[in-house]
């Protein structure tokens, strides 16, 4: 699936795309008085761009760059603008961490001296 065949009320929603922004996390409480943590990111491919919501420890899991797989995702609408969820019975996997990513960023760091011997 393509981000722009993508409409509020698609389900069931397979698609990879490139992690283009990543805002910062903030907390909100749910309706049912719950604190979580959600950070938006924006998704992008070669037919256009959407905002997913990351929710809990896929917002650690996932870094701008990162080339991602969302399966079993929905579309929902935020504020007039569609943007997709993983909700309760979708994931998010990373396919390839990005240039932006932290991993991508620290050295390696090796116990052993190349120079020892």
């Amino acid at each position: 699936m393509k981000i722009s065949e993508l409409k509020a009320g698609t389900q069931n929603v397979e698609l990879e795309a490139t992690v283009a922004e990543k805002q910062e996390p903030r907390e909100v409480i749910t309706k049912y008085g719950k604190r979580l943590n959600v950070a938006n990111v924006t998704l992008k491919d070669d037919t256009g761009t959407i905002s997913l919501s990351l929710w809990g420890k896929d917002i650690d899991a996932v870094s701008k760059g990162d080339k991602v797989k969302v399966t079993n995702g929905y579309v929902g609408e935020f504020r007039g603008t569609p943007q997709l969820s993983t909700g309760k019975y979708g994931k998010i996997e990373v396919l390839t961490k990005g240039e932006g990513s932290e991993e991508a960023d620290s050295p390696e760091y090796s116990d052993e001296d190349p120079e020892a011997e």
